[in-house]
């Protein structure tokens, strides 16, 4: 039976990438969404993933959520925490909704779901928690307080329950994009855009089908000597 993999976010961007590629490698993938409900269907219509709508900085939405999922495809033995949002602007300017709302969507669902997961893996004694973090969280981002925050705690969070998960069989790792070509960058204006690209050393955006493959190497059942890492997928922008 094929192991049910949950991408959170994974309808768009580089989660429905990481969605179809496992989709592709055998896995029986689970998507959640958040409120696109068109798109959604599209989507499922299109790859034969079942889209679930949950709010991934609700603990209760998770846990229910879990459950469904579980009784609908099987126990999840690999999870994707890729949900994420930005409220830019200045520190000056930032409201504590914009801070909260990132915290939230970006971190806490790293907690909310690994915890909805985690006794069934240590039961099982196999799991995977891949956790997307971001250059910007590793480097820091003008105009990002927030998002910088969050990824950052991502990286801290990836290396603490890596230790906690390593003697059931469970592994976490975190994989850390760098500019993707999708629509949120694809909307940054051109000159912006090219002032980026100028800081890349191998000279161009990255693809969200590269994220993926990273995904799908770490998630693999003979990956098991992998955890507490991060793959940075950045092409060279950012080198620690």
């Amino acid at each position: 039976m094929a192991r049910v993999a949950l991408v959170t976010g994974g309808t768009r961007g580089i989660g429905e990438a990481i969605s179809l590629t496992l989709q592709d490698a055998g896995y029986s993938v689970a998507a959640n969404y958040a409120g696109n409900d068109e798109a959604a269907q599209k989507f499922t219509e299109a790859t034969g993933i079942p889209a679930y709508k949950f709010d991934v900085g609700d603990f209760e939405a998770c846990q229910q959520a879990i459950a469904k999922i579980t009784g609908e495809l099987g126990p999840v033995d690999i999870l994707v925490n890729n949900a994420g949002i930005t409220r830019d602007g200045t520190i000056f300017k930032m409201g504590p909704e914009a801070w909260e709302d990132v915290i939230r969507t970006n971190l806490t669902s790293c907690y909310n779901l690994s915890k909805a997961v985690i006794g069934g893996m240590r039961e099982r004694e196999f799991g995977r928690i891949v956790n997307i973090g971001s250059i910007n969280g590793q480097a820091g981002q003008y105009g990002q307080v927030n998002y910088a925050a969050a990824k950052s705690g991502i990286h801290g969070f990836t290396k603490a329950l890596a230790q906690e998960g390593a003697a059931k069989g469970i592994t976490v790792n975190a994989v850390a994009p760098g500019y993707i070509m999708t629509d949120m960058v694809r909307a940054v204006p051109e000159k912006v855009l090219e002032k980026i690209v100028a800081k890349i050393p191998v000279g161009r955006l990255g693809e969200a089908s590269e994220i993926a493959r990273g995904v799908l190497f770490l998630v693999a059942d003979d990956a098991g000597f992998i955890t507490g890492s991060t793959l940075s997928i950045n092409g060279g922008q950012h080198m620690y």
